[in-house]
Order: C-alpha cells, then sequence, then structure tokens
C-alpha cells in the first residue's frame, strides 16, 4: 500500500481526537485521562495517548500507546514566575539573568487578562520589557501625553499595581508593542512546554507516569475501550472498520536474566596506569582524597589492571573559580617531571568535580582538547563515601581510558565463533546526530562517529565527532575531498580516518562493514541511506583502487510507542525482576514491516517501569545476514559494553556515538554542564539567541582519541 494513502488513513483517524483533545504531534492530552501531576517550576504533567496506523504483517495496523507530557499550569503569571524562579521576595526586583529566563520561557505563550470585568482578552507574549514596570513611559493619546504603566492603570481601569519592580509583559510588534502587567495576566490552559525540562521536572514525570508492565498494558487496554474506535463517524464515513489486537506475543525468549558483577571476576585485559595524580575541587579533606584514591586503586587492581599505587606528583586541591590554571598547573608539573626521568606522559589525571555544578564540561574541553589529559571525573558526594559497587564501576571506565578491556564475547576466541565477524576482518560502525534542545534555535548539531578498533575481540571503539548545521540528521562530514594546491586533492572525512586507524591496529583491512545508524526517523530513511553509504564507499575506494568491501546498514530506532508484554503476566520464566519481558527476546513476525528487514529487540532487564524493546531496521545488507545472524549478534553485542556488568538496550556502538556526541556538546557549551561518576548525570544546554555559523568543534588530541575517552 502506497505511504500517501497510509498518511490519508491516520489523518481519518486523528480527525475525532484532534477535536477533542489537545494534539502533540503523533499523541493526544487532556485532563480527562487522569490526574495533573505537579513537576516543579510552573510546569505539570498531562496525560493521553500516542496514536499511529502503521503496516505490518497483520495488515494495517494501529499503534496505541500511553504518553505523558509537560505543560505550563493555568496560573497568573506571578505564580508562575514565582514558581519558575523559586522567588519568596516579590518585591526585590528581577535581576537581568532571571528576566532572561522569564523572557526564552513565556516567549509565544498565550495568556489572558482578568483586569476588566465582564471582558477578557487573550494575547500572545512576544517578549518582556527590559525595564521595571514603574519606569516604563508610553503615550496615551495622539497629542504625545506619556504616563507611567502604573498610572494608566490606575486612572484607566481603577486598578492599583503591585509589582511596580518587576517587568512587563509585551504582546504585539516592536513597532506597535501592548504592555501587559504581569499580575493582570494568567496562562491560558492547554499549552505544552516544548524546551528542556531540567532533571528535577524528569524525575517528577517519570514519577508521576511510571508504569510497571501489567499496568502499562491495563492502562493501554482502557484507552482504547475509551476511544470507541469501532463508533468513529470519520472512520466510519471512510469505511474503516477497526478491531483490537493483542500483538506481541511472537517472540523468542533467551534464559538470561542480562546482568552480571565483578565479584571473583577480572577484566580479560586490565590496562596499566604507571603515572598519574589527583586534583580535587571539592571541599572533600586531604585525608579524605587521599583515602578515596587508596580505595580506588585497590579497586582497580583487585579487578585485573596494574595501577600504580603512589601519584606522580602531589595530590592537591584548588578552588572550583581556578580549574583551567589548575589543570595547567597539573600538566606542567607532571610534564616536567615525567620528561626529566624519561618516564612518558600523564597517563591517568583523577579529578573530584566541586560540590556546585557546573565545571564537568569546562574541564573535559580543557583536558581533551588543549592538554591532551585523559581524565576520570567523580562527584564528591560518591568519593567521600564510595561503596564497593561505585569503585567497581570507575575501575572499569578506568580500564578502557587506559586501553584495556573489560569483557569479550567467549565465541569471539573461537575459529569462527561469532557469524559473520570472526570469518573475516570485520569492523563495526555506530553514528549519532546529537541536535541542540527544543528552544534552542541557533546552535549546531553534533554528529560522532565510533569504529571498533580490535579484531575479532570487537570491544574498543575509536570516536570522532563534527559539528554540523542546525538540526540537520544526514552526517556531512563522513568523507570530505578537497583541493590543496601542493598536494591536489585530499581525501579526508571521518569514515575513512576510523578505516586506517582500523588498519594501524589490526595490520589487515576490513573486509566487511557493519554499520548502526541511531537517530533516524522513518521518513528519512532513504535520504540518509542515500548519502550515507555513497559515502561509506567513496572512503572506502579512495583508500585503494577496487576496495569495496560489503556493508550492511542497520538504523536504530528506540522513540517510539511499541510495548512487548509477557503474555502470562507474573509467570517467573516469562519476565524478569521487574515483571517485563526477558532480555533476550526478539519480534520479528506479525507487528513488524510486511515486505521489509526489521525487528525488535528487548536485549536489557528491566529496571523500573515498561522495558521499550529496540527497533533496528536494516536498510541495505550486502552481507546476507540472516535474520537470526543479525539478531543474535546484535543481542550479544550488548553484553560487551563497557561501563556496566549489564547488558544494555542498544547495541553499544550506537551507545558510544552518543556518547561521544554528549561530550562533544561540551567543547562548545562547557560552561553549562554537569557529570562525573555517577549512576545518572546530565549536562543542561546554554540557549542562545540569534543566528550563528557552524562553529567548528576544538580538534582532540590524538593520545585522548586512542581510548574510550567518552566512556
Amino acid at each position: 500500500m502506497p505511504q500517501e494513502t497510509i498518511q490519508v488513513l491516520d489523518v481519518v483517524l486523528r480527525e475525532s481526537p484532534s477535536w477533542n483533545y489537545v494534539t502533540v504531534s503523533r499523541s493526544f492530552f487532556s485532563t480527562q485521562f487522569g490526574h495533573r501531576g505537579d513537576i516543579g517550576e510552573g510546569l505539570e504533567c498531562w496525560r493521553g495517548y500516542y496514536q499511529s496506523l502503521r503496516p505490518t504483517q497483520m495488515g494495517l495496523s494501529l499503534n496505541i500507546d500511553i504518553s505523558a507530557t509537560s505543560f505550563f499550569k493555568p496560573v497568573t503569571v506571578i505564580q508562575f514566575v514565582e514558581e519558575f524562579l523559586n522567588i519568596r521576595d516579590t518585591s526585590r526586583p528581577l535581576s537581568d539573568r532571571d528576566r532572561v529566563k522569564i523572557k526564552k520561557a513565556l516567549r509565544g505563550v498565550r495568556i489572558e487578562t482578568n483586569h476588566q470585568e465582564n471582558q477578557i482578552r487573550r494575547y500572545k507574549i512576544t517578549g518582556i520589557t527590559p525595564i521595571p514596570m514603574s519606569q516604563l513611559i508610553f503615550p496615551v493619546d495622539e497629542n504625545g501625553t506619556r504616563m507611567t504603566e502604573v498610572q494608566y492603570f490606575w486612572d484607566r481601569y481603577n486598578y492599583r499595581l503591585k509589582y511596580a519592580s518587576w517587568p512587563c509583559l509585551q504582546s504585539g510588534s516592536d513597532s506597535r508593542p501592548v504592555y501587559l502587567p504581569m499580575e493582570v495576566c494568567k496562562i491560558v490552559e492547554g499549552q505544552r512546554y516544548s524546551k528542556k525540562l531540567n532533571d528535577k521536572q524528569v524525575t517528577n514525570i517519570l514519577r508521576a507516569t511510571c508504569q510497571r508492565p501489567q499496568q502499562r498494558e491495563q492502562s493501554i487496554h482502557e484507552m482504547v475501550l475509551h476511544n470507541k474506535y469501532t463508533e468513529d463517524r470519520f472512520a466510519q464515513e471512510f469505511g474503516i472498520k477497526l478491531k483490537y489486537h493483542d500483538s506481541g506475543r511472537e517472540k523468542t525468549c533467551a534464559p538470561s536474566v542480562g546482568q552480571w558483577n565483578m565479584i571473583n571476576k577480572k577484566m580479560i585485559n586490565g590496562g596499566t596506569v604507571d603515572n598519574w595524580t589527583c586534583l580535587s575541587f571539592s571541599r572533600m579533606r586531604p585525608e579524605e582524597v587521599h583515602r578515596f584514591c587508596g580505595d580506588l586503586i585497590q579497586m582497580c587492581n583487585a579487578t585485573g589492571m596494574s595501577f600504580y599505587p603512589r601519584p606522580v606528583v602531589d595530590v592537591r586541591s584548588a578552588t572550583p573559580n581556578n580549574i583551567e590554571n589548575a589543570l595547567r598547573d597539573v600538566h606542567r608539573r607532571t610534564t616536567e617531571l615525567l620528561v626529566k626521568e624519561g618516564r612518558g606522559s600523564l597517563q591517568l589525571l583523577i579529578v573530584i568535580l566541586p560540590e556546585v555544578s557546573g565545571s564537568y564540561g569546562k574541564l573535559k574541553k580543557v583536558c581533551e582538547t588543549d592538554l591532551g589529559i585523559v581524565s576520570q571525573c567523580c562527584l564528591p558526594r560518591h568519593a567521600s563515601r564510595p561503596n564497593k559497587q561505585y569503585l567497581e564501576n570507575v575501575a572499569l571506565k578506568i580500564n578502557v581510558k587506559v586501553g584495556g578491556r573489560n569483557t569479550v564475547l567467549e565465541r569471539a576466541f573461537i575459529r569462527n565463533g561469532i557469524p559473520f565477524v570472526s570469518e573475516v576482518p570485520t569492523i563495526i560502525f555506530g553514528a549519532d546526530v546529537t541536535h541542540p534542545p527544543p528552544g534552542e534555535d541557533s546552535a549546531s548539531s553534533i554528529a560522532a562517529v565510533v569504529a571498533s578498533m580490535d579484531w575479532p575481540e570487537i570491544t574498543k571503539y575509536r570516536g570522532l565527532v563534527s559539528a554540523q548545521p542546525h538540526r540537520q540528521e544526514i552526517i556531512e562530514d563522513l568523507f570530505s575531498a578537497g583541493k590543496d594546491p601542493v598536494k591536489g586533492i585530499v581525501n579526508g572525512g571521518m569514515i575513512r580516518e576510523l578505516l586506517i586507524a582500523f588498519r594501524k591496529k589490526t595490520g589487515r583491512r576490513p573486509e566487511r562493514i557493519i554499520f548502526y545508524r541511531d537517530g533516524v526517523s522513518e521518513g528519512q530513511f532513504s535520504h540518509v541511506l542515500l548519502h550515507e553509504m555513497d559515502a561509506i564507499r567513496k572512503a572506502c575506494a579512495s583508500l585503494e583502487e577496487g576496495y569495496l568491501p560489503p556493508v550492511t546498514f542497520v538504523v536504530i530506532q528506540k522513540r517510539h510507542h511499541t510495548r512487548l508484554f509477557p503474555e502470562v503476566q507474573g509467570r517467573r520464566d516469562m519476565t524478569d525482576k521487574s515483571g517485563n519481558i526477558l532480555p533476550g527476546t526478539v519480534v520479528d513476525r506479525q507487528i513488524c514491516h510486511p515486505t521489509e528487514f526489521d525487528f525488535y529487540l528487548c536485549s536489557h532487564a528491566g529496571i523500573q517501569g515498561t522495558s521499550r524493546p529496540t527497533h533496528y531496521h536494516v536498510l541495505y545488507d550486502e552481507n546476507h545476514f540472516t535474520a537470526d545472524a543479525l539478531q543474535s549478534l546484535t543481542n550479544n553485542l550488548c553484553y560487551t559494553y563497557a561501563r556496566c556488568t549489564r547488558a544494555v538496550s542498544v547495541v553499544p556502538p550506537a551507545y558510544y556515538a552518543h556518547l561521544a556526541a554528549f561530550r562533544a556538546r561540551y567543547y562548545v557549551e562547557g560552561e553549562s554542564s554537569d557529570g562525573g561518576s555517577t549512576p545518572g548525570s546530565s549536562g543542561q544546554a546554554v540557549a542562545r539567541e540569534g543566528p550563528v555559523e557552524v562553529r567548528q568543534l576544538p580538534k582532540i588530541k590524538e593520545n585522548v582519541k586512542d581510548v574510550m575517552f567518552y566512556c
């Protein structure tokens, strides 16, 4: 069936809910679907459902899932500002920084005024005045009579304004502005907040909506019954008949539980660290820092590394406002000593971050692009009271940052043990593009490509990054060809560089390429495939005439609404501890595409809520993989992720590309990031105004690129 026909039918089925609910992309939200949850800073969480018509092996199927998103609370603007900025004393004027924050948060929001009896007017906010309301003077008649906003409201509406030290909202154009005091304005209900949520808000929205598989399945059933699709008059008019089908029961399950630990185990190849030191920007006492370093080194040695117990130079502390100078000082002191003694260079810098967040990005930028230092950051709340699990996790990260390997698939050591990989030298790529957060309309997108550098183990990945135009999905710098007045045509690009690095590391050229590409929507499949396959081809041909290794191009999708549930809830042989389907569950029939090569794989054990399987869609396959072989390889690779002792939900090369792209984001937004070895940390992007050109990323030093620095 043509895609256009499916789109028409999809529009028909979306018509009724579009009239009754708030529409956000392919989802519908309403306060009818459950309790509104306050998520902080003037926002609330609304529940709803996702709906999409898709071609499957069962025919056209309607994909339904429950969803939730953030909305502005329908409160007065004064109340929103108090919550958004966490202000208690409203008599004080807003700082310039707070004013800019409010301007960005409220731009485009619809409000209604309440200062006129029996008359409500609606406006869209376009900005905020740069001066307080008490200083705002404007002409009120054709004679040029000027009046302050406060006086105008008293004379015209007999309304005494209380927040004269705060700015006014502005509506209309700059040439004909309408000034509205915040206290007479209320935010209109049903407006989605589309900008990036902070960590606390994300936690609150997850807490409000997180459901175990059994509850989620029940909620979806109830949503389908509530929607009464069989009674939809638009569907009836087009002759569409719908019935609910319980999909997801076709599956194969691996018996593994998808996790393990390091008890009585050692890394397969422990790295060697002879030259290291530590720098603390925290308030930890010197003896606490020394004790933490001792515990961490003991754990590294116990798990298979060779870690020299004494630092190259004394462990020092520095103030958080002196990060760059402190790093340069450490680099200078260690370099001078090691050169003098002929002992190589600094291999690892352990950094204890400040208690106040915001230093991680700047630190990583200086270390990796300026000084060539491989660093391991730790948060002081963990370093001051480290438990064994934490030390194990940090040791895993340190090992791959100094060139070691943590785990290798057992079958990698058997001749032809891993089908399609062990037979001939094979390179596995992962690629991703990270875009600026919502509301940030000028910063560059960042592409990252990683590639395996060891064969047949397939565990070490070299990462490269590149900036490209805002929100462009196709990776520009996979292959490039330029002209040099002396050298003539000069070839470059990330694929070419990684192929050369593979040959240097293994002594063999890759005879097979597997390319995992993350972050591509279905509408861009053909466009991305055409451009990026062409770049791969050109990169290979530029190295050697006639060099055309077969390529398998697989797109990875995590942002979908397909959920898989166990056939019988609660049965231990069908679920993990969280009640989710077992790791290793594959679905490649019924709900998959009728003609194309795709499958859903749940490779990870659930922790909280309902597991989301990853959708792998094979766009091009010159290696002629069988479905079982590619599914098995993909699932097995998920057990080789370096940063933890569990199978991950996305194949590691794609995961590493994602990490590398986010690391590069810190290079251009270093002032506003938080990080460190923690169970879960994220950076926040700085919002800017006005268009900017693509700013090239600072170059990562070669010794840093040689290891998995992004882990």
